[in-house]
């Protein structure tokens, strides 16, 4: 990996690791919904699924419905175009890294025994319904849904970098940015448009990414 990409990987792939395995459980031949696909843990996600041999439906705006693909997703769902929560699929494990979509509306689109795992986010209501509602839709009806806070580990980390090492999980760049325009890099990934990492490129060559 270029200095670029090898910064681009730790945080946002472990993220989306953890989510899919130690929360999710995610299992071979499983139908796995990604909901904010395209963004810095979603483009792991979709990555680190096909991996496990998940079947891989990915939720992303239009402009990024190609890049998606490209990664791998087996489904594209655009969510200008199609509501995942009307459509009358369901999922054995849905993670959510993206958008704003109440907790009702996640447990409809779970298959009777799935997995619903919130690990990120703009939407505060989203992260609150989460971990206080999640619990309680979880003890009626076998559907398990909540929330989950990272935990960097090197065992983790020696896992994504097998998967790196495989051409498995490659890293998706938008955009990169001298430490002098760090003000513009972050206006940039606020404004929710970026498809994978922004990256920071440091003086002395060394990267640093913004999240």
């Amino acid at each position: 990996l270029t200095f670029e990409q090898a910064a681009a990987v730790p945080e946002s792939a472990v993220v989306a690791l953890q989510g899919l395995c130690d929360k999710g459980k995610i299992q071979p031949g499983q139908k796995v919904l990604i909901n904010g696909a395209s963004g810095g843990v979603g483009s792991y996600a979709v990555q680190i699924a096909k991996s496990f041999g998940a079947e891989v439906m990915a939720v992303c705006s239009t402009r990024n419905t190609d890049m998606v693909r490209s990664i791998g997703a087996d489904y594209v769902i655009d969510y200008t175009q199609e509501d995942f929560t009307q459509n009358g699929q369901q999922y054995d494990l849905i993670l959510a890294v993206g958008g704003n979509r109440g907790i009702a509306e996640y447990k409809r689109a779970l298959a009777p025994k799935g997995i619903y795992v919130m690990v990120g986010g703009s939407s505060a209501a989203q992260m609150f319904q989460a971990m206080l509602l999640g619990p309680l839709h979880s003890r009626n009806g076998g559907k398990q849904m909540g929330s989950m806070m990272a935990q960097p580990n090197q065992k983790d980390l020696a896992t994504v970098k097998e998967l790196v090492d495989a051409g498995k999980v490659v890293p998706v760049i938008d955009k990169q940015y001298p430490l002098s325009e760090v003000p513009d890099a972050i206006r940039y990934l606020e404004a929710g448009r970026a498809q994978g990492k922004i990256v920071i490129n440091l003086v002395n060559q060394e990267s640093a990414t913004v999240h």
